[in-house]
């Protein structure tokens, strides 16, 4: 487990390497979609924390709501803005939907909010370890799920940004923000985009200094913190600001933020 390609993050806390050992578990093949998370909200009447707040945060190019639902750039990444009335189900915006995206990962769901969906279906999140060792799909220390080859080596491997980061997305890869969960082609134990397309919640809270001192078997994270963490970067990620569409690579969000690129899968033992 941790960074075996030099790409590391100063800070993410992605050292040492170190060896874990797992009990076995079951993970989804996909993130969670809209579908299935719009059955979950059918089932139970949920509502999400962007839904209680009022608001959410959208990339910029993203935005469909009105101007007067724009609350401005978020303070240090002017891409994101505040939207009122963005939320799972409107993910640019109130002139948005997910009538044409159900195949789409959920985003603006938080922590929190995968929590409830993970009690609702008898499941859970997957620990940190759990997440690095089904992502790398039976390849031991490669750079990304399918081996050491960059993401558009021989054709696209992932959703990711292309071109110039925040303004200019030449797509590429065929897309501006989500891709169908089911895109590009699974990892060696099955799973689909495990890194790019969207951030994924995992159980632990977040430290960086957390390596330097986990248990080798069955880490649990650490026992406290003020952010959970998040593993596989999104399709905003871009080698010029932010290489964390890797395997080892880590991030973390408080658990009550929601945002248009993060979403989650789940397990089970």
């Amino acid at each position: 487990m941790g960074d075996s390609s030099g790409d590391r993050n100063p800070g993410d806390g992605e050292v040492p390497q170190h060896p874990v050992t797992l009990e076995s578990f079951s993970i989804d093949a996909t993130t969670v979609t809209n579908d299935a998370f719009a059955r979950f909200v059918d089932a139970t009447g949920y509502r999400t924390e962007a839904e209680t707040f009022g608001f959410s945060a959208v990339f910029h190019l993203a935005v469909q709501a009105p101007a007067q639902d724009v609350m401005g750039p978020a303070t240090g990444t002017a891409w994101w803005f505040g939207v009122r009335g963005a939320d799972w189900a409107h993910p640019g915006g109130r002139d948005s939907s997910i009538d044409e995206i159900g195949d789409h990962p959920v985003v603006h769901v938080s922590w929190n909010d995968a929590q409830a969906y993970c009690a609702w279906s008898g499941r859970r999140l997957p620990t940190e370890a759990e997440w690095e060792y089904a992502a790398r799909g039976g390849i031991d220390q490669a750079k990304y799920p399918w081996g050491d080859e960059e993401v558009d080596e021989g054709g696209w491997r992932a959703n990711i940004w292309q071109g110039q980061f925040p303004g200019v997305n030449t797509r590429e890869d065929g897309f501006l923000t989500t891709a169908p969960v089911r895109t590009f082609s699974p990892n060696g134990y099955g799973l689909w985009q495990p890194v790019g397309n969207v951030w994924e919640w995992c159980r632990d809270w977040f430290d960086p200094g957390y390596y330097r001192r986990s248990p080798g078997t069955a880490p649990p994270g650490p026992a406290l913190g003020a952010a959970r963490v998040l593993r596989g970067g999104s399709y905003l990620c871009h080698i010029s600001y932010c290489n964390r569409y890797r395997n080892a690579a880590r991030s973390q969000n408080t658990p009550d933020s929601s945002m248009g690129n993060a979403g989650f899968r789940t397990v089970a033992a």
